[in-house]
């Protein structure tokens, strides 16, 4: 059986296919995280005149169990993130049985590409043309294998001019020449931009600057209007900056587990 109390820190015991018992202690304690969060996204979206038109939450859950993520879709979470390849095709394949779309949000290698477009409903770290070459390819292969339709790609912007083009993400210089590449393939989609504040920034300031990218990007190509952006410490200010998609991770899941 598993020990409910312990929460995330125990090892997932509820067998491989990740199954929690009904109304435990750690989903209402995710219950209850969740509702919070989803409290100051609908007070961020009053204040900014959204209401009509609130951001997508993504659940961010890497290093947490698939026992979470399967409690998670019980309370309606749909969007998923990881950014580690091996944990999210591990969790994408317990998970099989689950209506979810993963995405995957952090630093990805071009020769991972095979594997994370076998799960993967979005990638939104595209930062060089060497990885959305490798996605393009993968992404044929597996089309022929599957049928699968086309993957969501997001331009991953650094916004702090001092990391641009290592692993902060691309320059604003590079976004409409990766955009180009990205547009090109038929087995890829132009979703829009994501970025991430620099740490000891100002969130507002640097969401107004990935808000600015993004206007430029549409401008070229319209269909590309999603914005990545705000996480647990700065989602006001990303919805106020014209977020689409939210990547929140502590405020629900709570701190990542002890790795053992």
């Amino acid at each position: 059986m598993t020990d409910a109390t312990q929460g995330p820190l125990h090892p997932d015991k509820a067998g491989e296919r990740g199954e929690p018992p009904e109304a435990d202690a750690r989903t209402i304690e995710i219950r209850n995280r969740l509702a919070a969060v989803r409290t100051r996204i609908a007070a961020a979206c009053d204040a900014a005149g959204r209401s009509a038109e609130p951001p997508q939450l993504i659940v961010v859950t890497k290093f947490h169990p698939a026992v979470d993520i399967r409690r998670l879709a019980g309370l309606g979470i749909t969007d998923v993130g990881e950014n580690r390849d091996q944990e999210a095709s591990e969790k994408a394949g317990k998970l099989s049985d689950l209506d979810l779309r993963w995405h995957f949000v952090g630093q990805l290698q071009s020769n991972k590409a095979k594997s994370v477009v076998r799960y993967a409903h979005a990638i939104h770290s595209v930062d060089r043309a060497q990885l959305a070459t490798a996605l393009g390819r993968a992404m044929a292969t597996e089309r022929e294998r599957t049928g699968r339709g086309p993957l969501e790609c997001f331009i991953q912007v650094s916004l702090d001019e001092e990391s641009a083009g290592h692993r902060g993400g691309a320059s604003a210089s590079q976004v409409l020449p990766l955009a180009e590449q990205l547009s090109g393939s038929g087995d890829l989609r132009l979703a829009g931009v994501m970025a991430v504040a620099p740490l000891g920034s100002d969130p507002d300031r640097a969401f107004e600057k990935l808000a600015g990218i993004s206007a430029r990007l549409r401008a070229e190509y319209p269909a590309a209007t999603a914005i990545s952006a705000g996480m647990s410490q700065d989602l006001e200010a990303a919805i106020r900056a014209g977020a689409t998609h939210l990547r929140i991770g502590s405020d629900i899941l709570g701190s990542r587990p002890a790795v053992r």
